[in-house]
């Protein structure tokens, strides 16, 4: 009955704590692709062949539903997965999903026209292949009129993150939010789309100022998973143990996991 959770590093670790929490009984394969992180600096293709590749190897640990805990993977290869590669019966799930539901104010399912929101401007940080492929300005428009989207490719903050780096990290989250704000002085939300920003939320709250709404996703997630599950039973896998699996050092990526959830993780080499 596992569930795969993939990021192509340990930001996914975050929707992970979430979900886990959200869900207890069910056991979760957490796969991180470290040997080839980040992804926001790579091309689409090469997205989709490495994403493709670690959800194969979840759905070997008995995995039918994979949660892609990465934006970059949910933006450059989730719709394309979908329509041209997914066999029958699996499915992949992509973040930012919940994410386009509680902006408009609406279920992903519902295909209704396009509606006034509340919200008219909005910050987007993301990683540069989460920006180039557009995915949250696409999926907005096929259910918002007139949101101002603003997006700020946030160049080094993966890395320095996955480094431990955090004084670079919180310099390189203020150096972004300003360049953002010459362009959008006044947004009344912001997205944190990759799966390592909330770990720099309260950067990038205190960045952006008190009156700005930010959404993260990790327990959104959790929330519209539990849904999903108590809709299709039958998407539980046949794994019954909760384990974590690295393309990288399974000794160096589980020293670097404690300092991302400060509980003590062991990874295995994938």
């Amino acid at each position: 009955m596992a569930v795969g959770v993939f990021d192509s590093g340990l930001g996914g670790l975050t929707v992970l704590d979430a979900v886990a929490k959200r869900l207890p009984e069910i056991p979760f394969v957490y796969f991180a692709d470290s040997a080839h992180a980040p992804y926001g600096v790579r091309d689409a293709d090469d997205i989709f062949n490495l994403t493709c590749a670690a959800v194969e190897r979840l759905w070997d640990e008995g995995c039918d539903l994979v949660i892609l805990a990465c934006n970059t993977a949910s933006a450059a290869a989730l719709r394309r997965m979908q329509e041209t590669w997914l066999p029958e019966g699996k499915r992949v799930l992509g973040v930012f999903v919940p994410l386009i539901e509680a902006l408009t104010e609406r279920q992903w399912g519902d295909n209704s026209p396009p509606r006034e929101v509340a919200v008219k401007h909005v910050a987007l940080f993301a990683t540069p292949a989460t920006v180039s492929s557009r995915a949250f300005q696409r999926e907005l428009a096929f259910r918002a009129i007139g949101v101002d989207v603003e997006a700020q490719p946030c160049g080094g903050v993966v890395d320095a993150i996955e480094e431990g780096d955090e004084i670079l990290a919180e310099a390189l989250v203020r150096s972004h939010v300003e360049a953002l704000k010459r362009r959008m002085p006044t947004p009344e939300a912001a997205i944190l789309g990759c799966t390592h920003y909330p770990l720099m939320k309260a950067q990038f709250q205190d960045a952006l100022g008190p009156e700005v709404t930010l959404f993260s996703q990790a327990d959104l997630v959790a929330d519209s998973l539990a849904d999903y599950l108590d809709r299709h039973p039958d998407m539980l896998g046949s794994g019954t143990e909760s384990k974590f699996l690295t393309t990288g050092d399974p000794r160096r990526v589980s020293d670097k996991a404690v300092q991302f959830l400060r509980r003590k993780i062991e990874f295995q080499a994938a």
